[in-house]
């Protein structure tokens, strides 16, 4: 797996990886991650990809985040 890059955010870290002829969207925030796998010929290049990862789909990202934190409450604090 190779790291193409980084995507400045103030809520999370946004990682980029090339790696099988996937790119790959890792968010990362405190204990959760998500990852995004867009196979290379969907996307033009990794600008095209940067471009895709707009500040809605951030929003979209962090509520997934909100409610990953609220399952996992669920489950360990019984």
């Amino acid at each position: 797996m190779r790291v193409i890059g980084e995507l400045p955010n103030n809520f999370c870290k946004i990682s980029l990886f090339q790696w099988n002829e996937k790119y790959l969207v890792k968010f990362e925030l405190g204990l959760y991650e998500q990852t995004f796998k867009i196979d290379e010929y969907e996307v033009a290049d990794v600008e095209e990809l940067k471009s895709l990862i707009s500040e809605d789909f951030i929003k979209k990202v962090m509520q997934r985040f909100d409610d990953m934190h609220a399952d996992w409450g669920e489950i360990a604090l019984g």
